[in-house]
């Protein structure tokens, strides 16, 4: 006899438990178990992995469920109940009632679908909570019993049982359990309600569980060992033999025997498209694909009939056809929807078919891009098309299909949200009572790393470490914050994953639903894969949105449609918005990184802008400046072989797309490129094993096509060497597509550009400033909100870009709509008096109207916003009076209280309220030639720790003593684009106090250091010109120094000579450099100006090279 738990539930019952399932079957095993059950409560979350690791540990598993079931008497409340399924066709049904469960289904439809053929589950009554034993509790025979034999006939044949456990709570029933079961002839069983896996795991389950009730935990609790653990099955048995109870133990192991289940995996469930008549998958999707190709390839050479008949072959060979159509039929109600799509993503991009069906847009053939990379015959995978649509779009994507295929057969994909570090310190600081501060000061010890454990932060943290020692409640804190890391801390949706199946998903899968008229897999990606589900990915991409909306604003413009896919590809405009690095707003080309690689590349096509994207990563971005030298041809360009130049001539000889890994075992080992995939994944994998023998195989297959053993070695080294960082040539290059169409949108419709990417970030973030400055650089005029002519949206209107109501800070969306939907409906507003009358009366306060006021929307209405403001409450109580009775109001119908216009900066200072920025215009504006010669910067430009200059407006000054009695001063100093604060200390406020006056504009040079306070820059000053003065001082024609740089001296290396001595001697004559390769210069910002001497001139000669340093 081996004891069975029956009853078990994982970290999968969310935050009742730190038992991972990995860890249960490990345990279970280790303590003598030959099966065990999972019973996680109302959800089948776990049970596939459970299912695969109890074959690997060779325990058998029990899948079961712990489900909360109406009660047979007490019908109002709902009560769990154990159940097992026998075999497969009772995990159907358990999969069948957790989908109910989890949805807003009367209790009834479930208990009616658990009475309608029961006979492939157990079901086992589940202790302290069960509705029989809390009968036997309250002495209630009666009921009990009714209860009891209700269920019995539910589940007939002997599969309802009588739980007897023996836990504390549980022993004073067990002479009732017995009588009950005789007078019944129900049979009873041995329960042990398993919560965790040792005793001292009781201390985090409760941290835990305060966490999801959000309580506070008894800390007290701490030294108390739980009862509701894993014992061994010795343990487990003595129990029940010392409380006479052996028989009962025994039934474990007949339930358990009863019991044969095995989960189908790797099935093959691949939906079917729904075909016309008379037709063949096949048939259907080769008349489909022929007919593209003569669409999208006029007069198709022969390379294009041969590689689409061999793709249709593989994807036929493989029994892709449906998939295919589906994907394709996808794409063709986009289309017709007027839902732009992206290029492509992945390495789908590299298949014809893909291209002539128009699920992607890049010509395979043209651009290289090799199709075994998406499917391979020799390594059977299910094909991964993922799709990117508007992020403002997908959901109409989800709902065809969902109406297309059935709400049954159509569901998104689960995913869990885990408590990682940062989150499981400032869960359990919270339940430990800690305040918000103190906690995140915890928070605030873990290094700022990527997927950093706690024991990895615990060594790297002096500050965690010293957090940790500090007392014994700290230790325990952070003890059971590493007890409580990476169990699931809620269930979300995956961001793109759907799957479709011809069958009703919940006889494959359990559901549950979302918040949406869409089911949710209650299976992760992996389990779903695992099964045979088809996953298809439909992603929200937010700068498809902005494209989308930038050309259909620029079309709406001028009159005329802008077909995106039909631009020229080698545009100079556009490449030049790469070779300058003007890159805000274009799609993974934003970061200073990137950008600065961009400014040293110069791109000059498509191929350079899809190097850049694949180079700038984690590994290969060691190769970055070897690939720019050897563009610039500073760098001989080495090829390894003159075969392998075809193949590596694009990317100057570095290696650096997966598929040139591939083509180089095809061209010189002779490999199928389908063999050559497997030897990419081989490397990939970084198994040795692998490695060694695609070697093997390689120098062999060199030896057999000519090359000498020393060639092929030598090739193998580089590819072992840069595969590991080789990365995906089609899917680099579809991502550039989108990156190139923003940038010609850029390019050539700026304001239409301009107004999308407003559209597109939170209307106060640094981004929106950010956008706000170079809007302004770019002379593109921006207008304030207007009540009749503005939406919710940004909008392009001759060329200007207008505000729209929905980023005025502090208002409704529901408010906002309303005034929509009544100016559309009976036309627009006369004056700000009939505004106030035909808006609701329920939005008739001073916090909805005034911000209206502040941010300009009135002021087409001809009257001052003081006045407006100052009418404001006399206008609101006399409609409150009149009840908006016309006669009433027209004789309480107050005057205007004309006032005179706001102070400028009180306009400014309401404006930045209002919209998050000023757009009437700041003092700093009539001193804009000095922004754009790089005398000043803007105080969202400055960088923390490197002397520069900027301009503001003096808003406040705080004037104090040091504790020497020395003057100094704090102020606060704005400008167009945010506010920083200035630190003056002694030795300069003494040289400059007379300049620091309230409202003074003034230059100020120093650096910006990082303030304690989060929120705030401070700036250490260390001199101050009077705005006007310094206008003047850079006005006056001053000699420029000069710098040619040539393909050998434009180096980082000479660079950061140049800026070091640069920076010992500073002064006020501008350094200006010109680049020879692109006949550009660059005019170097304020703080890099100098004082011209030899000394000076001889140190820059030294590097750049006589000629080549010159003072104008």
């Amino acid at each position: 006899m081996s004891f069975v738990h029956l009853q078990v539930i994982s970290a999968y019952s969310l935050l009742q438990t730190t038992s991972r399932i990995e860890n249960l079957v490990r345990s279970a095993k280790a303590k003598g178990y030959q099966a065990i059950a999972l019973t996680d409560q109302n959800v089948l979350y776990g049970q596939v992995d459970f299912f695969k690791l109890c074959k690997k540990y060779a325990i058998q598993p029990i899948l079961g469920i712990q489900l909360d079931l109406p009660g047979i008497i007490s019908k109002d409340r709902t009560f769990p109940l154990v159940l097992l399924a026998k075999n497969f066709e009772g995990y159907k049904k358990l999969m069948a009632l957790s989908t109910v469960r989890n949805q807003d289904v009367p209790d009834k439809e479930l208990l009616s679908l658990l009475e309608d053929d029961s006979s492939r589950i157990i079901a086992i009554t589940p202790g302290e909570k069960g509705e029989i034993e809390s009968f036997l509790n309250g002495n209630d025979q009666e009921n009990a019993k009714a209860a009891s034999l209700a269920w019995k006939k539910i589940f007939p044949h002997g599969n309802f049982y009588l739980g007897v456990q023996l836990h504390e709570k549980m022993k004073p029933i067990i002479p009732q359990l017995k009588s009950l079961s005789q007078a019944t002839n129900i049979p009873t069983t041995a329960m042990h309600d398993v919560r965790y896996l040792e005793p001292s795991d009781n201390f985090s389950c409760r941290v835990l569980k305060a966490i999801d009730a959000n309580e506070k935990v008894d800390l007290q609790s701490e030294a108390l060992d739980g009862a509701y653990y894993l014992p061994s099955c010795e343990e487990i048995e003595r129990k029940f033999r010392e409380a006479g109870l052996l028989e009962l133990a025994e039934t474990t192991q007949k339930i358990a025997d009863e019991i044969e289940i095995d989960l189908p995996l790797h099935q093959s469930l691949l939906p079917r498209y729904p075909l016309p008549a008379g037709t063949t998958p096949q048939a259907y999707l080769r008349r489909l694909c022929e007919e593209g190709l003569r669409q999208r390839v006029t007069a198709p050479e022969a390379a294009y009939e041969k590689r689409l008949a061999y793709e249709l072959e593989v994807i036929h060979e493989m029994g892709f056809d449906d998939y295919f159509l589906i994907v394709w039929d996808v794409m063709a109600y986009a289309r017709k929807a007027k839902i732009m799509p992206g290029a492509g993503r992945g390495s789908a991009a590299g298949s014809l078919v893909s291209y002539v069906l128009r699920i992607t847009h890049v010509d395979p053939i043209k651009y290289n891009l090799l199709f075994e990379r998406f499917l391979n015959k020799e390594r059977y995978n299910l094909p991964d098309i993922d799709l990117d649509f508007p992020d403002n779009r997908r959901d109409d994507i989800l709902h065809y299909v969902r109406d297309k295929y059935g709400s049954d057969h159509v569901a998104q994909i689960a995913t869990f949200g885990t408590l990682a570090a940062k989150m499981s310190l400032r869960d359990t600081a919270r339940v430990f009572g800690l305040t918000v501060a103190e906690a995140q000061a915890w928070s605030n010890a873990i290094p700022n790393q990527l997927g950093i454990s706690l024991a990895e932060a615990k060594q790297k943290s002096k500050e965690l470490q010293k957090l940790i020692s500090t007392n014994d409640v700290n230790r325990l804190l952070y003890e059971t914050a590493e007890k409580i890391e990476g169990v699931p801390r809620h269930v979300s949706t995956h961001a793109a994953g759907v799957v479709i199946s011809d069958n009703p998903l919940r006889d494959i899968v359990p559901l549950q639903k979302k918040n949406s008229d869409l089911y949710l897999t209650q299976y992760t990606m992996g389990n779903i894969e695992e099964i045979g589900l088809l996953k298809m990915d439909f992603l929200g991409l937010k700068n498809l949105t902005i494209l989308n909306d930038a050309v259909q604003l620029a079309s709406d413009a001028h009159k005329e449609s802008i077909n995106i896919w039909e631009i020229p590809m080698d545009d100079d405009r556009t490449l030049d918005i790469f070779r300058r690095a003007d890159t805000n707003g274009v799609f993974q080309f934003e970061s200073p990184g990137i950008k600065n690689v961009l400014r040293k590349l110069g791109p000059e096509s498509i191929e350079d802008i899809a190097a850049v994207n694949a180079l700038y990563r984690p590994g290969p971005m060691e190769q970055i400046d070897l690939f720019i030298s050897r563009k610039k041809g500073l760098v001989e360009i080495d090829y390894l072989h003159p075969d392998l130049k075809s193949i590596l001539e694009v990317t100057y000889g570095v290696m650096v797309y997966q598929e040139q890994v591939m083509q180089v075992a095809s061209r010189m080992a002779g490999f199928s490129l389908g063999e050559a995939d497997i030897l990419r994944r081989a490397i990939g994998k970084k198994q040795k094993s692998a490695i060694d023998e695609e070697r093997k195989h390689f120098i062999e297959g060199s030896l057999q096509q000519g090359y000498t053993e020393q060639t092929a070695e030598q090739v193998y080294d580089y590819i072992e060497r840069f595969a590991n960082y080789g990365f995906n040539r089609s899917h680099s290059v579809a991502y550039s597509f989108i990156a190139y169409q923003l940038a010609y949108m850029k390019a050539h419709f700026p304001e239409a550009f301009f107004a999308a990417l407003l559209n597109s970030v939170n209307q106060h973030s640094d981004k929106m400033r950010e956008y706000f400055i170079e809007l302004k650089r770019r002379n593109i005029s921006i207008s304030y909100p207007d009540i009749n002519t503005s939406n919710w949206k940004f909008a392009l209107r001759q060329q200007t870009i207008q505000f729209g109501l929905g980023g005025i800070k502090g208002l409704r969306r529901d408010f906002i709509q309303e005034i929509i939907k009544e100016r559309q409906g009976h036309g627009h507003y006369k004056d700000f008096v009939q505004f106030l009358r035909r808006i609701h009366p329920k939005w008739l306060k001073n916090e909805n109207i005034a911000p209206l006021i502040y941010s300009g929307a009135f002021d087409s209405f001809g009257h001052s916003r003081a006045t407006l403001l100052e009418s404001l409450p006399g206008m609101l109580n006399s409609i409150d009076y009149s009840g908006n009775n016309v006669d009433l109001f027209s004789i309480l119908e107050p005057k205007y209280v004309e006032t005179e216009e706001l102070p400028l900066l009180e306009l400014l200072d309401l404006e930045e309220a209002a919209l998050g920025h000023s757009l009437r215009g700041h003092p700093i504006d009539q001193f804009g030639k000095l922004y754009n010669n790089g005398a000043v910067v803007y105080v969202t430009e400055l960088a923390y720790d490197k002397k520069m200059r900027t301009m503001g407006l003096i808003k406040d000054i705080r004037r104090i003593q040091t504790k020497k009695g020395d003057p100094m001063a704090f102020a606060n100093m704005t400008d167009s684009t945010g506010e920083i604060s200035v630190t003056i200390f002694p030795e300069y406020y003494i040289r400059f106090m007379k300049l620091l006056k309230a409202n003074q504009l003034l230059v100020v040079e120093g650096k910006m250091e990082r303030s304690k306070q989060a929120d705030k820059t401070n700036f250490l000053v260390t001199h101050i010109w009077d705005a006007e003065t310094y206008q003047e001082m850079m006005g006056q024609k001053k000699e420029n120094v000069f710098i040619r740089l040539t393909a050998e001296n434009n180096t980082p290396e000479l660079f950061a000579k140049m800026y070091r001595i640069l920076n010992k001697q500073t002064g006020d004559h501008p350094v200006i450099l010109y680049n020879e390769a692109t006949k550009q210069t660059m005019r170097l910002t304020a703080e890099n100006w100098v004082a011209i001497s030899p000394d000076l001139l001889e140190a820059l000669q030294a590097i750049f090279g006589n000629g080549n340093v010159a003072v104008k």
